[in-house]
Protein backbone atom coordinates (compact mmCIF):
# COMPACT_ATOMS: atom_id res chain seq x y z
CA UNK A 1 0.00 0.00 0.00
CA UNK A 2 1.47 3.67 -0.82
CA UNK A 3 1.56 6.72 1.24
CA UNK A 4 -1.07 8.52 -0.59
CA UNK A 5 -3.79 5.70 -0.37
CA UNK A 6 -2.86 4.88 3.51
CA UNK A 7 -3.57 8.42 4.30
CA UNK A 8 -6.75 8.74 2.38
CA UNK A 9 -8.38 6.40 5.59
CA UNK A 10 -7.96 6.17 9.14
CA UNK A 11 -4.70 4.56 9.90
CA UNK A 12 -5.23 1.28 12.06
CA UNK A 13 -2.46 -0.95 13.94
CA UNK A 14 -2.98 -3.13 10.38
CA UNK A 15 -1.81 -0.49 8.10
CA UNK A 16 1.46 -0.37 11.00
CA UNK A 17 2.15 -3.71 10.74
CA UNK A 18 2.00 -3.98 7.13
CA UNK A 19 4.34 -1.06 6.64
CA UNK A 20 6.80 -2.65 8.85
CA UNK A 21 6.20 -6.20 8.46
CA UNK A 22 4.93 -7.69 11.77
CA UNK A 23 1.89 -8.87 13.54
CA UNK A 24 -0.70 -6.44 14.28
CA UNK A 25 -0.67 -7.76 17.96
CA UNK A 26 3.00 -6.52 18.46
CA UNK A 27 2.26 -3.49 16.84
CA UNK A 28 -0.72 -3.47 19.41
CA UNK A 29 1.97 -4.73 22.18
CA UNK A 30 4.31 -1.98 20.99
CA UNK A 31 2.23 0.52 21.41
CA UNK A 32 0.88 -0.38 24.48
CA UNK A 33 3.93 -0.71 25.52
CA UNK A 34 3.80 -4.17 26.99
CA UNK A 35 6.89 -5.71 28.02
CA UNK A 36 7.18 -9.01 26.03
CA UNK A 37 8.17 -6.36 23.07
CA UNK A 38 11.62 -5.53 22.77
CA UNK A 39 12.50 -1.61 22.81
CA UNK A 40 13.85 -1.46 19.48
CA UNK A 41 10.73 -3.03 18.05
CA UNK A 42 8.79 -0.09 20.18
CA UNK A 43 10.85 2.45 19.13
CA UNK A 44 10.28 1.34 15.17
CA UNK A 45 6.48 1.02 15.97
CA UNK A 46 5.95 4.41 17.30
CA UNK A 47 7.92 6.28 14.57
CA UNK A 48 6.28 4.62 11.79
CA UNK A 49 2.73 5.55 13.81
CA UNK A 50 3.95 9.26 13.81
CA UNK A 51 4.69 9.48 10.38
CA UNK A 52 1.21 7.76 9.39
CA UNK A 53 -0.18 9.88 11.83
CA UNK A 54 -1.71 6.95 13.44
CA UNK A 55 -4.43 7.81 15.81
CA UNK A 56 -5.82 5.41 18.61
CA UNK A 57 -8.76 4.09 18.36
CA UNK A 58 -10.57 4.32 21.51
CA UNK A 59 -14.07 3.42 19.88
CA UNK A 60 -12.47 -0.10 18.86
CA UNK A 61 -10.98 -0.36 22.41
CA UNK A 62 -13.79 0.39 24.50
CA UNK A 63 -16.27 -2.16 22.39
CA UNK A 64 -12.93 -4.35 23.67
CA UNK A 65 -13.35 -3.80 27.33
CA UNK A 66 -17.08 -3.33 27.63
CA UNK A 67 -17.56 0.46 28.20
CA UNK A 68 -17.10 3.88 26.37
CA UNK A 69 -14.94 5.50 29.22
CA UNK A 70 -17.60 8.68 28.60
CA UNK A 71 -20.35 10.18 29.82
CA UNK A 72 -23.19 12.46 28.65
CA UNK A 73 -24.77 15.06 29.82
CA UNK A 74 -28.03 16.75 28.64
CA UNK A 75 -29.12 20.28 30.38
CA UNK A 76 -31.92 23.15 28.72
CA UNK A 77 -28.75 25.58 27.97
CA UNK A 78 -25.04 25.73 27.90
CA UNK A 79 -24.73 29.51 28.56
CA UNK A 80 -26.78 29.93 31.97
CA UNK A 81 -24.50 30.30 34.79
CA UNK A 82 -25.91 27.02 36.68
CA UNK A 83 -25.53 24.91 33.96
CA UNK A 84 -22.17 26.03 32.93
CA UNK A 85 -21.18 25.85 36.65
CA UNK A 86 -23.05 22.36 36.97
CA UNK A 87 -21.36 20.82 34.01
CA UNK A 88 -18.06 22.47 35.48
CA UNK A 89 -18.13 20.35 38.54
CA UNK A 90 -19.39 17.39 36.02
CA UNK A 91 -16.50 17.43 34.27
CA UNK A 92 -13.99 18.25 36.59
CA UNK A 93 -15.59 14.32 38.38
CA UNK A 94 -14.79 12.84 35.11
CA UNK A 95 -11.12 13.87 34.49
CA UNK A 96 -10.33 12.28 37.71
CA UNK A 97 -11.96 9.35 37.00
CA UNK A 98 -10.46 9.19 33.26
CA UNK A 99 -13.69 9.82 31.97
CA UNK A 100 -14.82 12.18 28.68
CA UNK A 101 -17.65 14.36 29.35
CA UNK A 102 -20.39 14.64 25.97
CA UNK A 103 -22.35 17.64 26.33
CA UNK A 104 -25.60 17.98 24.61
CA UNK A 105 -28.02 21.18 25.42
CA UNK A 106 -32.26 20.63 24.55
CA UNK A 107 -32.58 24.63 23.67
CA UNK A 108 -35.60 24.13 26.36
CA UNK A 109 -36.66 21.58 23.48
CA UNK A 110 -38.96 18.36 24.13
CA UNK A 111 -37.93 17.57 20.44
CA UNK A 112 -34.43 17.98 20.88
CA UNK A 113 -34.30 16.63 24.54
CA UNK A 114 -35.26 13.42 22.59
CA UNK A 115 -32.49 13.78 19.56
CA UNK A 116 -29.43 14.23 22.25
CA UNK A 117 -30.70 11.11 24.35
CA UNK A 118 -30.62 9.48 20.82
CA UNK A 119 -27.54 10.68 20.18
CA UNK A 120 -25.84 9.68 23.11
CA UNK A 121 -27.09 6.28 23.39
CA UNK A 122 -25.88 5.59 19.65
CA UNK A 123 -22.49 6.95 21.32
CA UNK A 124 -22.39 4.05 23.54
CA UNK A 125 -21.51 6.41 26.75
CA UNK A 126 -22.05 4.57 29.83
CA UNK A 127 -24.03 6.91 31.90
CA UNK A 128 -26.34 10.12 30.66
CA UNK A 129 -27.09 12.84 33.54
CA UNK A 130 -30.27 14.97 32.43
CA UNK A 131 -32.05 17.86 33.54
CA UNK A 132 -35.26 18.57 31.63
CA UNK A 133 -36.40 20.81 29.33
CA UNK A 134 -39.52 23.03 30.00
CA UNK A 135 -41.44 21.28 27.54
CA UNK A 136 -40.51 17.98 28.35
CA UNK A 137 -44.01 16.21 30.01
CA UNK A 138 -43.34 12.66 28.79
CA UNK A 139 -40.46 10.51 30.04
CA UNK A 140 -40.53 7.71 27.17
CA UNK A 141 -36.82 8.61 26.06
CA UNK A 142 -35.18 7.96 29.38
CA UNK A 143 -37.01 4.95 29.29
CA UNK A 144 -34.87 4.20 26.08
CA UNK A 145 -31.67 4.73 27.80
CA UNK A 146 -32.64 2.22 30.86
CA UNK A 147 -33.43 -0.79 28.04
CA UNK A 148 -30.02 0.29 26.32
CA UNK A 149 -28.88 -0.42 29.66
CA UNK A 150 -26.83 2.42 30.40
CA UNK A 151 -27.17 4.31 33.34
CA UNK A 152 -29.22 7.24 34.08
CA UNK A 153 -29.53 10.53 36.61
CA UNK A 154 -31.64 12.88 36.69
CA UNK A 155 -30.95 16.46 38.20
CA UNK A 156 -31.85 20.06 38.79
CA UNK A 157 -35.30 19.60 36.67
CA UNK A 158 -36.43 15.66 37.46
CA UNK A 159 -39.65 13.51 37.10
CA UNK A 160 -39.93 11.56 40.53
CA UNK A 161 -41.99 8.98 39.13
CA UNK A 162 -39.55 8.36 36.56
CA UNK A 163 -37.10 5.90 39.30
CA UNK A 164 -33.80 7.09 38.62
CA UNK A 165 -30.81 8.38 40.92
CA UNK A 166 -31.84 12.25 41.46
CA UNK A 167 -29.88 15.35 42.82
CA UNK A 168 -31.54 18.32 43.57
CA UNK A 169 -31.70 21.67 45.06
CA UNK A 170 -33.56 22.81 48.39
CA UNK A 171 -36.24 24.16 46.02
CA UNK A 172 -39.19 24.39 48.81
CA UNK A 173 -36.87 25.37 51.43
CA UNK A 174 -34.97 27.95 50.11
CA UNK A 175 -37.92 29.56 48.14
CA UNK A 176 -39.21 29.61 51.52
CA UNK A 177 -36.46 31.69 53.19
CA UNK A 178 -36.24 33.94 50.20
CA UNK A 179 -39.94 35.12 51.41
CA UNK A 180 -39.54 35.39 54.43
CA UNK A 181 -36.72 37.34 54.28
CA UNK A 182 -39.15 39.63 51.86
CA UNK A 183 -41.24 39.49 55.18
CA UNK A 184 -39.13 40.78 57.01
CA UNK A 185 -37.49 43.77 55.06
CA UNK A 186 -41.03 44.81 55.56
CA UNK A 187 -42.71 44.09 52.43
CA UNK A 188 -46.31 42.73 52.58
CA UNK A 189 -47.79 42.35 49.21
CA UNK A 190 -45.58 39.55 47.58
CA UNK A 191 -46.01 38.44 44.03
CA UNK A 192 -44.75 35.10 42.60
CA UNK A 193 -42.97 34.57 39.06
CA UNK A 194 -43.06 30.96 38.83
CA UNK A 195 -42.40 28.36 35.76
CA UNK A 196 -43.83 25.34 34.10
CA UNK A 197 -45.76 23.86 37.20
CA UNK A 198 -45.02 20.17 35.58
CA UNK A 199 -41.29 20.35 36.59
CA UNK A 200 -41.29 19.18 40.51
CA UNK A 201 -38.63 22.34 41.20
CA UNK A 202 -40.96 24.90 39.92
CA UNK A 203 -43.98 23.23 42.07
CA UNK A 204 -41.46 23.56 45.27
CA UNK A 205 -40.47 26.68 45.20
CA UNK A 206 -44.27 27.96 44.57
CA UNK A 207 -44.88 25.81 47.57
CA UNK A 208 -42.18 27.62 49.22
CA UNK A 209 -43.88 30.80 48.82
CA UNK A 210 -47.02 30.07 49.57
CA UNK A 211 -46.08 29.01 52.78
CA UNK A 212 -44.13 31.73 53.93
CA UNK A 213 -46.92 33.99 52.79
CA UNK A 214 -49.50 31.51 54.73
CA UNK A 215 -46.85 31.65 57.82
CA UNK A 216 -47.32 36.17 57.55
CA UNK A 217 -50.30 35.90 57.52
CA UNK A 218 -50.51 37.67 54.08
CA UNK A 219 -52.84 37.81 51.61
CA UNK A 220 -52.30 36.48 47.93
CA UNK A 221 -54.90 37.47 45.28
CA UNK A 222 -55.49 35.46 42.30
CA UNK A 223 -52.98 37.48 40.18
CA UNK A 224 -50.31 37.81 42.43
CA UNK A 225 -49.22 33.70 41.19
CA UNK A 226 -47.98 33.64 37.73
CA UNK A 227 -46.74 30.52 36.07
CA UNK A 228 -44.35 30.46 33.19
CA UNK A 229 -42.67 34.01 34.06
CA UNK A 230 -39.21 32.84 33.72
CA UNK A 231 -37.53 34.39 30.29
CA UNK A 232 -36.73 38.40 30.69
CA UNK A 233 -39.41 39.73 28.19
CA UNK A 234 -42.15 37.68 29.90
CA UNK A 235 -41.48 38.92 33.74
CA UNK A 236 -41.34 41.93 32.25
CA UNK A 237 -44.76 42.17 30.78
CA UNK A 238 -46.05 40.30 33.91
CA UNK A 239 -44.84 42.67 36.46
CA UNK A 240 -46.20 45.51 34.00
CA UNK A 241 -49.88 44.48 34.27
CA UNK A 242 -49.37 43.47 37.74
CA UNK A 243 -47.88 47.06 38.88
CA UNK A 244 -50.90 48.91 37.06
CA UNK A 245 -53.84 46.89 38.95
CA UNK A 246 -56.17 48.33 41.60
CA UNK A 247 -53.27 46.58 44.80
CA UNK A 248 -50.00 46.26 43.14
CA UNK A 249 -47.27 44.30 44.33
CA UNK A 250 -44.57 45.97 46.50
CA UNK A 251 -42.20 42.72 46.15
CA UNK A 252 -41.44 39.98 43.84
CA UNK A 253 -40.28 36.40 44.55
CA UNK A 254 -39.25 35.58 40.97
CA UNK A 255 -37.90 31.45 40.09
CA UNK A 256 -34.69 32.61 37.41
CA UNK A 257 -32.50 35.77 38.07
CA UNK A 258 -34.14 36.28 34.29
CA UNK A 259 -37.32 36.99 35.68
CA UNK A 260 -36.09 39.33 38.60
CA UNK A 261 -34.30 41.64 35.63
CA UNK A 262 -37.54 41.98 33.65
CA UNK A 263 -39.35 43.03 37.20
CA UNK A 264 -36.23 45.37 37.74
CA UNK A 265 -36.91 46.33 34.10
CA UNK A 266 -41.02 46.83 34.30
CA UNK A 267 -39.95 49.08 37.65
CA UNK A 268 -37.28 51.25 36.22
CA UNK A 269 -39.94 52.21 33.17
CA UNK A 270 -42.41 53.14 35.20
CA UNK A 271 -40.03 55.38 37.91
CA UNK A 272 -40.39 53.16 40.71
CA UNK A 273 -37.45 52.80 42.94
CA UNK A 274 -35.91 49.60 43.86
CA UNK A 275 -35.70 48.57 46.96
CA UNK A 276 -37.57 51.46 48.17
CA UNK A 277 -41.03 50.96 46.28
CA UNK A 278 -40.22 47.46 45.40
CA UNK A 279 -38.05 44.45 46.41
CA UNK A 280 -36.80 41.97 44.19
CA UNK A 281 -35.27 38.12 44.47
CA UNK A 282 -34.12 35.96 42.11
CA UNK A 283 -32.98 32.59 42.18
CA UNK A 284 -29.79 31.03 40.30
CA UNK A 285 -27.15 33.95 41.09
CA UNK A 286 -26.24 34.29 38.16
CA UNK A 287 -22.91 36.71 37.21
CA UNK A 288 -25.52 39.63 35.36
CA UNK A 289 -26.57 40.03 39.45
CA UNK A 290 -23.83 41.75 40.56
CA UNK A 291 -23.70 44.42 38.04
CA UNK A 292 -26.87 45.14 37.46
CA UNK A 293 -28.18 48.46 39.50
CA UNK A 294 -29.32 47.98 41.87
CA UNK A 295 -27.31 44.89 42.28
CA UNK A 296 -30.44 41.73 42.79
CA UNK A 297 -30.75 39.50 45.50
CA UNK A 298 -31.03 35.83 44.44
CA UNK A 299 -30.58 32.26 45.37
CA UNK A 300 -27.24 30.56 45.03
CA UNK A 301 -27.66 26.85 44.28
CA UNK A 302 -24.26 24.91 44.66
CA UNK A 303 -24.57 24.46 41.31
CA UNK A 304 -20.88 23.37 40.48
CA UNK A 305 -21.25 21.26 44.13
CA UNK A 306 -24.10 19.70 41.89
CA UNK A 307 -22.59 18.84 39.22
CA UNK A 308 -19.94 17.06 41.22
CA UNK A 309 -22.23 15.36 43.09
CA UNK A 310 -24.47 14.27 40.15
CA UNK A 311 -21.54 12.90 38.34
CA UNK A 312 -19.72 10.94 41.66
CA UNK A 313 -23.37 9.56 42.05
CA UNK A 314 -22.24 6.87 39.11
CA UNK A 315 -18.41 6.70 39.97
CA UNK A 316 -18.84 5.85 43.89
CA UNK A 317 -22.28 4.29 44.02
CA UNK A 318 -22.91 2.65 40.37
CA UNK A 319 -19.39 1.85 38.50
CA UNK A 320 -18.00 0.69 42.23
CA UNK A 321 -20.83 -0.11 44.82
CA UNK A 322 -19.89 -0.34 48.57
CA UNK A 323 -20.11 -4.39 49.21
CA UNK A 324 -23.38 -3.15 51.53
CA UNK A 325 -25.27 -0.94 49.23
CA UNK A 326 -28.05 -2.78 46.78
CA UNK A 327 -27.29 -1.76 43.65
CA UNK A 328 -31.05 -1.98 42.55
CA UNK A 329 -31.72 1.18 45.06
CA UNK A 330 -32.01 4.59 43.74
CA UNK A 331 -30.33 7.82 45.98
CA UNK A 332 -31.82 10.98 46.12
CA UNK A 333 -29.32 14.37 47.06
CA UNK A 334 -30.13 17.27 48.05
CA UNK A 335 -28.06 19.74 47.55
CA UNK A 336 -28.87 22.52 50.35
CA UNK A 337 -28.97 26.61 48.72
CA UNK A 338 -28.57 30.04 50.13
CA UNK A 339 -29.63 33.39 49.91
CA UNK A 340 -27.29 36.39 48.76
CA UNK A 341 -28.87 39.55 49.95
CA UNK A 342 -28.33 42.38 47.37
CA UNK A 343 -29.79 45.63 47.55
CA UNK A 344 -32.66 44.67 45.41
CA UNK A 345 -34.31 43.73 48.31
CA UNK A 346 -32.04 45.15 51.18
CA UNK A 347 -34.75 47.77 52.78
CA UNK A 348 -33.02 47.80 56.16
CA UNK A 349 -29.45 47.07 54.85
CA UNK A 350 -29.27 42.76 55.66
CA UNK A 351 -25.73 41.05 55.46
CA UNK A 352 -25.52 38.82 53.01
CA UNK A 353 -26.56 35.10 54.03
CA UNK A 354 -23.82 32.94 54.30
CA UNK A 355 -23.57 29.98 51.84
CA UNK A 356 -22.20 27.01 53.20
CA UNK A 357 -22.28 23.66 51.02
CA UNK A 358 -24.51 21.01 52.46
CA UNK A 359 -25.81 17.71 51.29
CA UNK A 360 -28.94 15.67 52.76
CA UNK A 361 -29.15 11.53 51.02
CA UNK A 362 -31.79 9.58 51.52
CA UNK A 363 -32.11 6.37 49.79
CA UNK A 364 -35.83 5.14 47.65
Amino acid sequence: MNKKSIKEKRITIHDIAREIGIAPSSVSKALNDLPTISEKIKTLVKAKAKELNYKHNSSAANLRRGSSRTIGVVVPKINVAFFSDVIAGMEEICFENNHRLIICQSGESFVREVQAVETLIQQNVDCILISLSQDTTSTDHLGEVTRHHIHLIQFDRVDDDFKSHIVVNDNMDVSYKAVKHLVEEGYTRIAFLGGPDHLPLYKDRKEGYIRAIKEADLDIPYNYLVDNAIKTETAMAKAMELFQCKNPPDAFFTVSDYAALGVLKAARSLGLRVPEDVGIIGFSNEAFTEVTSPTLSSVVQQSKELGKEAANIYFNHILTPKPTRKTDKFSKLTIESAIIVRESSSRKGAKQIAAEPSIRRSVS
